[in-house]
């Protein structure tokens, strides 16, 4: 379960941004074939006041190290969907101890459709399951 601050303040949240990663995903042939780039975002659901007192990197989640375990997903896995890659790094992220939830955009930047389109994507929130 999370506790949340009696006073009423904000979740904190960690955010990543852009990060750009070719994989191997998606539902027809040719894309189970060929890599092509995707762009994920992360919003992280962390408690930051104790590294905010402390200034120490061990009181905070290292965005560095949680890039890299996105990256060992994106290029490491395959996924017919969008939805069981976003799953997938969900499970990843949630993986921190400290991480109590977690937001995740995954955009495929050259989606294969007759038409203009800039991305297709899709956004998942996780929370940390509670105690049963």
């Amino acid at each position: 379960m999370v506790v949340r601050d009696p006073l009423g303040a904000g979740d904190d949240h960690l955010l990543i941004r852009g990060l750009r990663v070719v994989g191997t995903h998606g539902a027809l042939p040719e894309e189970r074939e060929r890599p092509q780039p995707f762009e994920v975002d992360l919003d992280i659901l962390v408690d930051m006041s104790p590294a905010g007192r402390s200034d120490d990197l061990s009181d905070t989640v290292d965005y560095g190290a949680v890039v890299g375990d996105v990256v060992a997903v994106v290029t490491g896995q395959r996924f017919l969907l969008l939805e069981a890659l976003a799953e997938a790094v969900a499970g990843t992220v949630l993986a921190w101890g400290a991480v109590e939830g977690v937001t995740v955009t995954v955009r495929k930047l050259r989606p294969p459709v007759p038409a203009d389109l800039a991305w297709a994507g899709v956004s998942i929130t996780r929370l940390r399951a509670g105690p049963a």
